[in-house]
């Protein structure tokens, strides 16, 4: 067993340092670098760094627009060891990115060969690939060797590399850019550059233009998948004015007739960073999963466009119901978020509104202008200083050729006799014999003139601030011309619309309709039979049971109970339990009291009326809208207490005028329909007197048509002439006319 050799006491090396203090300044470190050079774009030129180290990489290479491509393995290496030493495949995903026209609005790399595809394939390895510059980037880096941007040094110090790029194109709305730093992310869709220039010109010509005037000239995103944006303007402005919200991006489709009414449905476009391939398998899952009802199939039949083939389960589906159904379950339609959150002046992280971003970028234009302006009067004045030393020397000509074929030191003794700087002196000792000749003279005068011309234009742009707004605009319309809507590249792809309002019950709508048959026995026992019987008699019961309710009704129907209690039941008649066997109890899908029975159970009909009364005779009209339940305890609307229960609930038909109600003391009264109230809850009024017993039946009747019932052979009756038993409500009555059913009943 080893001693423990305790540790030495107070060496002099060792600097004691808190533990939260270190972790706060490196975790702090990390997050900065994190933030600073590698998640967050700048807003001058829309690019992170991997981004603007590929372009400068290409560049340096040659790889112009009109150049042959070279291998994207070449690219990627001389990125990570001269610029940006990270990880090679992160340089090539970055690449990849850049070029893929589904991915990036308008694309900064032109790639050859298999660059990945919107089903969400991946690209080939970079040995494979080739690349070069696109027009695009080469507008981004459009005087890069003009002194127009600072450099810094690289990772190691051995070579330069640009902070950012001159971005003659606007790169960050038009490309957007999505990142995620530390305790901060960016999400910016892609616009279109032909708007964006319109916005930026507008704002050169009034600075203080609104948000919601450049939301007009820039309306929204431009997705290079296209899509309808379904956003309504309001929003739209509300996240351009605070740099964040979202919108909501749906695919394009169209109804195919296919003819003898049958259809389908083809999606063109689908929504932007939605990979089709994976948008295809779940739709697949939700149809296997049975939560699709409404569709039958779906096919991929792209080429170079997209083509999504959804086939309908039946002709008779509503088309918008069944779009509305995959919009809520599926990617065809994203939620595409906007945090304008970049890099101010490429060392502030802030989120920007669509004005701040624009404006940020117009000074980037004029900090270029004015850079590359002085850049080239430095060039000017340099060349016309040689140009005068040459016309000094053509008009000493003999001179100074005697001075250099006989002097020792010619330069000095130049210098020294025509008064010369050294640059013209060294200029005139490195002139070639045959530029001696006279036309030459005359070419360097005109030069000089050129050139004179050149610099005074220069110097009075540095001088008036609305010559060089005046310059930037006619910039930005070049680049509008270039990409502007009639080109393939420039046209708009996505529209806006609004979203359609559609009532139907999407929940109710994953139900497949399809015909059933509602049985329920005396004792409470209900099930569903698939088709529309014609014929009950077959219908068997437990023992000691019998039949009591069988209706058609459709498998997406609601189903309304009424128990003796004066509640109301919902159920939903797909949910109901099968006919095999006899069913179960409806006291186990809804709460109802073992003591109450059935007393009404029909298909809601929104719209329609009822007529409720108790065995007392009280009773009052509802509309069936008011006797939904929304819970399994029901819904109490006839109020009644024991021992009165509820013994009537029928439908009013349309244009019903009189009320009829018959007593168990076998007497019948009719009235007038308006002398009933229409209610939503409570206990009614009195429908008739009785000296004993109770209300044994109503009815709600258009007077001129008759009464109707139904006797005990099955036989229906009709009376018109009903003059003596009209009296008023709550009267006693007087014995039913001649065939009258002994049930007391209507039937």
């Amino acid at each position: 067993m080893s001693k423990h050799v305790p540790p030495p006491e107070n060496p002099k090396d060792i600097e004691p340092i808190g533990l939260k203090e270190a972790l706060e300044e490196r975790y702090l470190a990390y997050a900065l670098s994190t933030i600073m050079h590698r998640a967050l774009p700048d807003v001058r030129d829309g690019l992170k760094p991997v981004h603007r180290r590929l372009l400068h990489v290409m560049r340096q290479l040659r790889l112009d627009p009109n150049t042959a491509f070279k291998k994207s393995a070449k690219i990627v290496g001389d990125v990570m060891g001269g610029y940006h030493p990270h990880g090679d495949q992160s340089i090539y995903d970055a690449l990849v990115r850049l070029a893929q026209d589904f991915a990036s609005r308008y694309p900064l790399v032109d790639g050859q060969g298999n660059f990945g595809n919107i089903d969400g394939d991946s690209a080939a390895a970079y040995r494979y690939t080739e690349a070069r510059m696109t027009e695009v980037a080469r507008l981004l880096l459009d005087g890069l060797d003009e002194d127009t941007v600072d450099f810094r040094p690289n990772y190691d110090g051995s070579l330069q590399e640009p902070v950012v790029l001159p971005g003659a194109f606007p790169n960050l709305l038009a490309n957007g850019s999505t990142g995620i730093a530390v305790g901060m992310a960016t999400s910016i869709p892609p616009h279109n550059a032909a708007e964006l220039c319109d916005a930026a010109l507008h704002l050169i010509k009034a600075p203080n233009a609104t948000v919601e005037k450049l939301a007009q000239l820039v309306p929204g995103p431009d997705f290079p998948t296209g899509g309808i944006v379904i956003d309504d303007r309001a929003s739209i402005v509300e996240a351009y004015r605070s740099g964040r919200g979202s919108f909501r991006v749906r695919a394009k489709w169209s109804q195919e007739d296919l003819g003898r009414g049958a259809w389908q449905i083809v999606v063109t476009e689908i929504p932007y960073l939605v990979q089709k391939g994976r948008l295809i398998e779940k739709i697949a899952e939700l149809m296997t999963d049975k939560k699709l009802p409404l569709l039958a199939d779906v096919r991929d039949e792209s080429a170079e466009d997209i083509r999504l083939v959804l086939e309908p389960k039946s002709r008779t589906v509503d088309p918008m119901l069944l779009m509305e159904q995959l919009f809520k379950n599926t990617e065809l339609e994203a939620r595409i978020p906007l945090n304008m959150n970049v890099l101010s002046g490429g060392k502030v992280p802030k989120v920007m509104s669509l004005r701040d971003v624009l404006r940020e970028w117009l000074d980037h234009r004029k900090e270029v202008l004015v850079r590359r302006t002085n850049f080239r009067l430095g060039e000017i004045a340099r060349r016309l200083e040689i140009l005068e030393g040459y016309l000094v020397a053509y008009l000493n000509l003999d001179e100074v050729i005697r001075i250099i074929r006989e002097e020792d030191e010619p330069k000095p003794a130049l210098m020294k006799r025509f008064k010369l700087t050294e640059t013209q002196t060294e200029a005139i000792l490195n002139m070639r014999l045959r530029a001696l000749r006279k036309l030459e003279e005359m070419e360097i005068r005109s030069e000089h003139t050129k050139l004179t011309k050149e610099q005074k234009a220069l110097k009075a742009l540095l001088k008036s601030e609305d010559e060089q707004w005046s310059t930037i605009a006619g910039e930005i319309k070049d680049v509008k011309e270039k990409f502007s809507k009639k080109t393939e590249l420039g046209r708009r792809r996505t529209d806006f619309a609004e979203a359609p309002e559609i009532d139907v019950d999407l929940e109710q709508a994953l139900i497949e309709k399809e015909p059933i048959t509602v049985v329920c026995s005396e004792k409470g026992w209900i099930r569903t039979m698939k088709g529309h019987m014609e014929d009950y008699s077959t219908l068997s019961y437990k023992d000691g049971d019998q039949g009591k309710f069988a209706f058609h009704a459709m498998s997406t129907d609601k189903i309304v109970l009424f128990s003796s209690s004066g509640k109301f039941f919902t159920l939903d008649a797909g949910k109901l339990p099968g006919g095999r066997g006899h069913g179960e109890p409806v006291r186990l899908i809804c709460d109802l009291d073992a003591a109450d029975s059935i007393v009404a159970l029909y298909v809601y009909q929104p719209g329609t009326k009822r007529l409720l009364v108790s065995t007392e005779g009280d009773g009052f009209i509802v509309a069936e809208e008011e006797c939904l339940a929304t819970t399994r305890k029901g819904k109490q609307v006839l109020n009644v207490k024991a021992p009165v229960e509820a013994q009537v609930c029928v439908a009013v038909p349309e244009g019903a005028d009189h009320v009829a109600a018959i007593g168990d003391n076998r007497k019948m009264i009719i009235f007038k329909i308006g002398e009933l109230p229409e209610m939503t809850r409570g206990k009614g009024v009195r429908l008739q007197k009785f000296k004993d017993g109770g209300l044994s039946d109503a009815r709600a009747f258009k007077l001129k048509d008759g009464l109707s019932w139904v006797d005990s052979s099955g036989r229906t009756w009709n009376v018109t002439d009903l003059k003596e038993w009209i009296g008023e409500r709550a009267q006693s009555g007087r014995l039913p006319p001649k065939g009258f059913p002994k049930t007391n009943r209507f039937g």
